[in-house]
């Protein structure tokens, strides 16, 4: 891909975030889950803004699992269970200036499957 190509997407990308991260925030009773996907894996994490703390946290690349829909639902599982141990069951979720398709989307489905809600 061509380098101007490249730091054009990556401005939007910048661009989508800071929108969004503007108009959102996590607590303790409700945390933002950001997610982060790379080309061969994802993770996602919820955090307390107030505090700076990440409460729970699920990586693909430790679980062995690759960047797409069906491993980016067993990260969704993960996280949802480590978040109802902490008695979490709402989230503001931050798809991190990623647009809302595919591994994002199904990942925020496994999500509300898994019975947290948003």
């Amino acid at each position: 891909m061509l380098k101007s190509i490249q730091k054009r997407k990556n401005k939007l990308r910048a661009q989508r975030k800071a929108r969004v991260r503007g108009k959102i925030s996590g607590i303790e009773t409700m945390p933002r889950v950001s997610v982060f996907k790379s080309n061969k894996h994802f993770y996602a994490q919820a955090i307390d803004d107030v505090a700076g703390v990440t409460l729970a946290a699920a990586d693909g690349k430790k679980l062995g699992l690759k960047s797409n829909q069906e491993d980016a639902k067993k990260v969704a599982a993960v996280l949802a269970d480590a978040l109802k141990a902490k008695n979490i069951e709402n989230i503001v979720f931050d798809r991190n200036g990623y647009l809302y398709h595919g591994v994002v989307a199904s990942f925020a489905d496994a999500l509300r499957e898994a019975g947290i809600k948003f």
